[in-house]
């Protein structure tokens, strides 16, 4: 397992490889190092995507198998679509970063006490949003931010992160309008990481490591889509064409 104690704060011009060769049981394939642009993206490049807690250090995860979701195998429910076709939420793209990923590591979770989204994570992502990397989507409702998430691009591939709902359906909606949104935009892979049976609903499927950074490579081939995605991606026009 690589042991990344010494690596300094990396540019985003700046790369460090990953082994993938000896990780641990879970998945874990190096500890410490920060969450410097160039860590971060040299990471997500190879796989790799962190994930701790206040009580541990950094820990650098490539599980296998992988979590994902094919755009084109996104399953909406008669339920979903009705929902969507009178929602009372609108919806929109790197509108308030700050306020969704605040909104992620406060939520209450079922089953996990605390937060993996340390004030470093948020500081870290958020300072990959402002560099054009990462990027958020918003559920509103009479003004009020009440649902949304947020992730990670590189290529043509999404890396999801983490999401957040205060009312019914608010996360989901936005998840799928997100989905809809990149497959207009010839994106052909989600990574959603870890295993959920609520993304499974939507059509989340497991594949071997070795699969993903096959399809992870392929798309890494396509050009970044950097900075704000308010303009390129119109989520309320989206709608308007499946629902």
């Amino acid at each position: 397992m690589l042991n990344l104690s010494e690596v300094p704060y990396l540019e985003i011009n700046q790369r460090i490889r990953f082994s993938l060769e000896n990780p641990s049981p879970l998945g874990i394939v190096a500890v410490y190092g920060n969450l410097s642009p160039g860590l971060l993206l040299s990471a997500y490049r190879q796989g790799v995507f962190p994930w701790y807690d206040d009580e541990s250090p950094v820990l650098w995860w490539s599980p296998d198998p992988r979590f994902i979701l094919l755009p084109a195998e996104l399953h909406i429910s008669r339920s979903s679509r009705k929902f969507l076709r009178t929602s009372p939420y609108s919806f929109t793209v790197d509108r308030d970063f700050p306020g969704v990923i605040d909104a992620c590591a406060e939520i209450p979770r079922r089953e996990q006490d605390g937060t993996w989204i340390v004030a470093e994570m948020k500081e870290a992502y958020t300072r990959l949003h402002t560099l054009g990397f990462a990027h958020s989507v918003e559920a509103w409702r009479d003004g009020e931010l009440v649902g949304g998430l947020y992730g990670v691009s590189l290529g043509n591939v999404f890396f999801g992160e983490s999401m957040f709902s205060y009312e019914r359906n608010a996360s989901k909606s936005a998840f799928i309008l997100l989905v809809l949104a990149l497959q207009e935009r010839d994106y052909p892979l989600i990574d959603c990481q870890v295993y959920t049976r609520y993304l499974e609903s939507l059509g989340a499927r497991e594949i071997s490591r070795e699969e993903f950074l096959e399809k992870l490579s392929h798309s890494l081939t396509h050009p970044t889509v950097r900075g704000s995605w308010e303009d390129w991606l119109d989520l309320e026009s989206v709608r308007n064409r499946w629902f």
